[in-house]
């Protein structure tokens, strides 16, 4: 059974905005034009676990377009489109099994279901889907699979976990990683999606706010600088030296989270912990303080224990909850402490998911044609992939750049340089 949405005229809306998305994915475009001719999927079955974006249909239609047959479910409770999972099966016939806001029993049966499939290839987006496949090897016929792909930081960091304690059964390639990955869509699309989520669930003004940002890895970097861009004051706190040296060096100020406390309007998590802002944190923040999070998961504010230190709380806008708490100050937590660029906002746009989910499909097709060399390990994208996504996306843009002569490779080759 494919989960089904009856309203059809929600899909004929989730089908126009696939199109309108698919205008900025040239790079996905022209691999899904190669796919449909060679078919390099063809009869593979893939199991993915993604946000339900329209960015993600794409590349569902992508995949489809090389012959794999596809299960589809979504990599977080709040991140799927109800419009896109529709028109996924109503006008794609794709097996999506998502809904927006399902609780933690439907999530995981969802994800039971997409791998049902018997897949030879998984497609994770946090690895709840390869841990699941882990944990009942038997039941989803793990020894079926060649490969798969981890499109997040956190799931590359729970897989090569799994690796080191030589528990993962099959090779996966850590997408999260390629260059036109990391470098783009985690600085440039969560900067952008998670401003656009907070002000979206908020319409709170951000010039003249106190914003601290918890963690300056990519994610965080990008927020900064859009944040930073739209005239607010940005604060990083940071466990790691080097990371804080950088935000210093790049003009914002640093300091431990619990200075930090007493003086946020906005304070945002990115670092894929656990409880980064906890209760010594909320009992220092003042009257009307905002919660986010941009971690895949939905743990790194402590909201145990925000719960506990309140006597009342509410809904009090769509995607924000009032805590109220024992000393009558009032603390805001958006979207239940998940993604807030998918809670409240669409994700990434469309122009920056184009070079992730190119590496997705062009990965996927590697794993094909090379899974006999494989070993269970956790493997970077191949160098050709990434600089191929890139000349292509320039292309797509318009933009030429030159080229090294014979001459000049040569002397970048030989160790006797110089004058």
């Amino acid at each position: 059974m494919i989960y089904d949405i009856k309203d059809i005229r929600l899909a004929k809306k989730g089908e126009k905005r696939i199109e309108w998305a698919a205008q900025d994915m040239k790079v996905l475009s022209k691999i899904r034009q190669r796919f449909s001719k060679e078919k390099p999927l063809k009869g593979i079955n893939i199991a993915a676990c993604l946000h339900v974006t329209t960015e993600t249909a794409n590349l569902m239609v992508t995949l489809k377009a090389g012959g794999a047959n596809i299960a589809l479910c979504a990599s977080n409770p709040l991140s799927t489109q109800d419009d896109v999972a529709a028109s996924l099966v109503h006008d794609f016939k794709i097996s999506t099994f998502a809904i927006k806001g399902e609780d933690s029993r439907s999530y995981y049966k969802h994800i039971a279901s997409c791998l049902s499939i018997k897949s030879r290839i998984t497609m994770d987006d946090g690895a709840d889907l390869v841990s699941t496949l882990h944990k009942e090897p038997l039941k989803f016929n793990i020894d079926y699979c060649i490969g798969g792909t981890e499109e997040t930081t956190t799931g590359v960091i729970r897989l090569r976990a799994m690796e080191k304690e030589q528990r993962l059964r099959y090779p996966i390639i850590a997408v999260n990683d390629a260059q036109t990955k990391f470098m783009f869509d985690n600085r440039y699309g969560t900067g952008q999606s998670t401003i656009d989520g907070i002000i979206r669930s908020t319409n709170r003004l951000i010039a003249g706010s106190v914003f601290v940002i918890c963690g300056y890895g990519w994610c965080g970097k990008g927020v900064a600088m859009r944040a930073n861009g739209m005239g607010a004051k940005v604060i990083i706190a940071e466990v790691n030296p080097l990371r804080a040296l950088e935000a210093t060096m790049d003009g914002f100020r640093v300091m431990p989270l619990a200075e930090a406390a007493k003086i946020g309007d906005i304070f945002l998590t990115t670092t894929g912990d656990i409880n980064v802002i906890n209760k010594n944190a909320f009992l220092l923040m003042k009257n009307g303080a905002i919660l986010a999070n941009s971690g895949h998961f939905n743990v790194e504010i402590d909201i145990d224990s925000l719960k506990k230190i309140s006597k009342k709380q509410r809904i009090i806008r769509d995607f924000v909850e009032e805590y109220t708490l024992k000393n009558n100050k009032r603390i805001y937590l958006l979207g239940d402490g998940r993604l807030i660029n998918l809670a409240a906002a669409e994700g990434h746009p469309a122009q920056v998911m184009d070079m992730s989910f190119a590496n997705q499909a062009l990965c996927a097709e590697f794993i094909v044609k090379n899974a006999q060399q494989l070993e269970n390990k956790v493997y970077s994208v191949p160098k050709d992939i990434d600089e191929k996504i890139a000349k292509l996306k320039l292309e797509s843009m318009g933009i030429k750049i030159d080229s090294l002569t014979k001459q000049q490779q040569e002397y970048l080759a030989s160790w006797q340089q110089g004058t």
